[in-house]
């Protein structure tokens, strides 16, 4: 239907069953209630602060409004994200949020902007390596947003390998100054966020050179524009680097230096320091204090997967639950209150459970294990004050790992369920393509994903080579050491199993994740000590060492969370079931995925791989009258998911229409190409039209 100006369509219903009945159908037949499950993940005090928070968010006069994402090019989105930045700076001081609900906020807007690394990196870098004078400095102006920062580590010419960056930093204890300078094109720091147009500082890490020593990387705070017009400061060149793949929101720049001064209090000095008269380097005391910040990063990035996931089935498992296609011929279904046969919604095609349930227990496993980590992290820093660093190593490796697998685990989930929700799925309306494209770099970034597994199985490595040469003598502290131990003192074992039934025993399953890793660290360790084989022609067995590694510590803390898990009087017991079946559900389904390493380590038979794919589809069918109540116990609202697909209501394609008319595209019926492409192309065929009784031309 066209009128004067716009396009719209007409006022229909879709067909019966309605999605709104279909979704109601759904919570009523759950096994739990979704709110008790969701008090129990996060606490009711988290709930209401994202309640209150959602409320301020939604009734904003600025960040209210979502409604043109999806038709914005880069330089009206990034316009709008500068606003929603300084808006969301003003509600932080308005409402003074702490870190933990300004991150709630940051959650639900949904949007990178120019001004998440100066919260997320410039300012915890500062605090956590700063001094005090450099807190005063640096930081308390940082927080008035009186200066704006971001984190400049990566170049154009290297990236994860951190120490073979070129910027430097020479010491000139004459000037008492800093040098810094880009001696080569690819020094360019490059990929910079919040640096391309808004940042007024930077934390670059550079190569520091007193003495004419080179001592590696170090941070400095470093002014690059003015304070008075924000242009770029004498011997700074800083720029945009263009658009990308996603995250075009944000002012990704490039900055070189040419000979540039900066103050001797630009470095900073909590850890290792220059003296100010002399340019003597004084080492840290430990090499390795860094990692502390570089696992609590980490443990955020675990954190968030469990949203990225919850996000992504959140809109998924509801489509599935409204859409309907085919019939299924051994379960015909009626419309309710009629005799007639209506098609399948498709969450009962067995395929597509299996395609999508597991997306679900991977974002359950997710926040067990990201709990998991923010307890390791506090109890390592309480250890650390008190001079105890041999937890340090472990953690990180861990840590390292786990940002890789989550990561890896939650891109792929977007698509799995991007592509599960069919055509639909493709456009822009189902709320994949921005979440997808703004969380892809997070696979590069804080480590690129396949780097970051050399660290952990280089540990583990070690680990198992201590472990091994004391045979049980000594005291076993850490997660790694206690199962490579278990395996050592029985390297011989094999799966006990009998029925697909027994592999629902949290023993045995956790036996074989346990057996698996450590037979892996048992060849990679023969192979580099034994056979000489270089560590590259290892990557292979490294990538997947550090998998397994990862996956036995997520399973573990799953099923250890639940399996007894809480009392009836912490969890009624219909929640607590759930959750099992959730833990079970993610370690078979993992365990399937990864039969290979399984069978290959011998801990497993032919017939028992067998009876986990039996298993796991016998778990689909348990999870299958919960799966509409497990996602809504997330609690995502419609405005952060932002989708017609993923709709709480159910009304997904009154919600598809009603954003297909605010295309730009369609607020004129005629599009203003007509008169000079359209017309003479089909104008000249008019000698062909005829009218009909209406005067209406046709051929």
């Amino acid at each position: 239907m066209v009128d004067n100006e716009r396009v719209r369509f007409p006022k229909l219903k879709p067909a019966e069953p309605q999605g709104t009945h279909l979704l109601a159908v759904e919570r009523q037949n759950a096994s739990f209630k979704p709110e008790e499950l969701s008090v129990y993940m996060h606490g009711q005090q988290y709930l209401d602060a994202r309640e209150s928070i959602l409320n301020i968010l939604q009734n904003d006069p600025i960040l209210g409004d979502k409604s043109q994402r999806y038709y914005q090019g880069r330089d009206q989105r990034f316009d709008r994200a500068m606003l929603n930045a300084k808006r969301y700076a003003e509600l932080i001081r308005q409402h003074n949020w702490n870190a933990d609900e300004a991150l709630i906020a940051d959650m639900l807007i949904d949007e990178p902007n120019q001004f998440r690394l100066h919260r997320s990196m410039f300012m915890p870098t500062i605090a956590n390596q700063g001094t005090e004078e450099q807190k005063d400095f640096f930081l308390r102006p940082a927080e008035k947003y009186q200066i704006i920062g971001c984190y400049a580590q990566t170049e154009l010419g290297h990236g994860s390998n951190v120490q073979g960056l070129e910027t430097t930093a020479t010491y000139d204890p004459s000037t008492q100054s800093f040098i810094l300078h880009s001696p080569t094109l690819t020094a360019a720091k490059w990929w910079i966020g919040g640096l391309g147009k808004a940042a007024t500082h930077a934390c670059v890490m550079a190569r520091l050179i007193t003495q004419g020593k080179d001592h590696g990387p170090h941070p400095f705070i470093v002014q690059v524009r003015s304070l008075e017009d924000h242009r770029p400061r004498n011997g700074v060149t800083v720029g945009d680097i263009g658009p990308k793949f996603g995250f075009n929101t944000v002012d990704n720049g490039f900055v070189m230096f040419d000979n540039y001064r900066i103050p001797h209090i630009s470095m900073l000095a909590k850890f290792s320091q220059v003296v100010k008269a002399t340019g003597e380097y004084v080492k840290p005391p430990n090499a390795k204090l860094s990692y502390g910040t570089m696992v609590f990063v980490r443990a955020n990035i675990v954190m968030e997967s469990r949203y990225v996931l919850a996000r992504a089935a959140t809109i998924a498992v509801r489509y599935a639950a409204v859409r309907s296609q085919f019939v299924d011929a051994s379960n015909p279904k009626k419309l309710e209150g009629t005799s007639r046969t209506v098609e399948t919604p498709v969450i009962d095609y067995n395929m597509v459970q299996y395609r999508l349930f597991p997306v679900i227990a991977q974002a359950y496993a997710c926040f067990f294990t990201g709990r998991e980590m923010y307890k390791m992290y506090n109890e390592n820093q309480d250890r650390m004050a008190q001079g105890d660093y041999s937890f340090l190593a472990d953690l990180h490796a861990t840590s390292s790992g786990l940002k890789s697998l989550t990561t890896t685990i939650s891109l792929a989930a977007i698509e799995q369920c991007r592509r599960a929700c069919g055509g639909h799925g493709y456009s822009m309306f189902s709320g994949f393509g921005n979440f997808y494209q703004d969380y892809l770099p997070k696979v590069t970034w804080e480590g690129d994903n396949y780097i970051l597994t050399q660290q952990t199985a280089r540990y583990l490595g070690k680990t198992f080579r201590s472990v091994a040469a004391n045979k049980g003598n000594q005291q076993l502290n850490t997660f790694s050491e206690r199962y490579i131990q278990d395996y050592l003192s029985n390297s011989g074992a094999r799966c006990p199993a009998q029925s697909a039934a027994d592999f629902l025993n949290p023993e045995i399953i956790l036996s074989a994740y346990r057996f698996r890793a450590a037979q892996m660290i048992e060849t990679f360790v023969r192979k580099t000590d034994q056979e000489n084989r270089t560590f590259n022609s290892m990557l292979v067995l490294v990538y997947q060492i550090s998998r397994a590694h990862c996956q036995l510590f997520i399973v573990s803390n799953f099923l250890a969370a639940v399996f007894p898990g809480p009392t009836q009087k912490e969890l009624p017991k219909e929640v607590l079931s759930v959750l099992r079946t959730m833990a079970l559900l993610y370690a078979l389904y993992t365990m399937e995925e990864e039969l290979a390493d399984f069978l290959c380590s011998q801990y497993l038979s032919s017939d028992q791989a067998t009876m986990i794919k039996e298993q796991v589809v016998q778990l689909l069918g348990k999870v299958r009258p919960d799966a509409v109540a497990l996602v809504d116990a997330f609690g995502l609202p419609d405005y952060l998911l932002n989708s017609a697909l993923g709709d709480s209501k159910g009304e997904v394609y009154e919600k598809m229409t009603a954003m297909a008319e605010m295309e730009p595209l369609n607020h004129r019926a005629v599009h203003e190409s007509y008169e000079e492409i359209i017309k003479p192309f089909v104008h000249a065929g008019k000698h062909l039209w005829k009218r009909d009784s209406n005067g209406i031309a046709r051929l």
